[in-house]
């Protein structure tokens, strides 16, 4: 994680896991996503945008499923513990994104 990431609700860190082969790699989030797309589904939407190829099979191994939370994810922001799963969809063959998630809230 860098420590002088300008935008502290996301950690400013990457973590790749290729299910595949096993390799799991941590790289760094670039600044221009948190400042251009709003949130995991946004930043979500950008990665898949510049690294699936045109026409790609949803069911492919080359198709990836990123799973992502927004900057404000464990506030006690209202609906802000949210997760999402982002992926080329089989159904529709365009972005399908689904959420998760519950109450950030502590009683």
């Amino acid at each position: 994680m860098s420590s002088d990431f300008r935008f502290k609700g996301y950690r400013g860190a990457l973590l790749r896991i290729n299910l595949t082969s096993g390799k799991v790699a941590v790289e760094p989030m670039k600044e221009e996503w948190a400042e251009k797309y709003l949130g995991g589904a946004g930043i979500a939407s950008r990665i898949l945008y510049d690294e699936l190829k045109p026409g790609i099979d949803a069911f492919s191994p080359e198709n990836k499923t990123l799973i992502m939370s927004g900057p404000v994810n464990g506030t006690i922001i209202p609906t802000a513990s949210r997760v999402g799963a982002y992926c080329k969809s089989p159904l529709t063959g365009s972005f399908f994104h689904g959420t998760a998630g519950g109450t950030s809230v502590q009683s």
